[in-house]
């Protein structure tokens, strides 16, 4: 397994199970916390990721409407992971804080309403105009 760490290694994260979930992100939220077209996401639970150094909380509204915990680190302001209110035991950890090529692709891909046309993904890559129907919550 991967660990995640910001650009200046300061804040780190260490994961002890498998991810639950990858996702790509369509949002103008992650496109704007990226600085790119879209996001790539790991979900794991909380109790099974052990966060070390110092990092800065941001609350943001999401484009979902729910608050998210948004974790940057102090000295090079790198995003490596988020919380979700609306799931408390699920840690969001960005895949390229993870800085490994052979990371498992994206399974789903949500707010594809605000995708870039020029955005192709896998067609077995489950497609959500917006966030994921409350039925499915359930997926991580």
């Amino acid at each position: 397994m991967s660990d995640a760490q910001c650009v200046c290694g300061a804040l780190r994260l260490k994961m002890r199970e498998p991810t639950k979930l990858v996702a790509a992100c369509h949002c103008l939220a992650c496109q704007r916390r990226t600085g790119t077209s879209f996001s790539v996401n790991a979900f794991y639970a909380t109790d099974t990721v052990e966060v070390s150094g110092a990092a800065r909380e941001f609350i943001r509204v999401a484009d979902s409407g729910r608050n998210v915990r948004m974790y940057f680190c102090p000295a090079c302001g790198s995003t490596v992971y988020w919380k979700p209110d609306a799931l408390p035991t699920i840690i969001g950890v960005a895949v390229g804080a993870l800085a490994d090529p052979n990371f498992p692709a994206p399974t789903l891909s949500i707010f594809e309403r605000d995708k870039h046309h020029w955005i192709t993904l896998p067609e077995a890559v489950e497609r959500f105009q917006t966030s994921l129907d409350d039925d499915r919550s359930d997926i991580i």
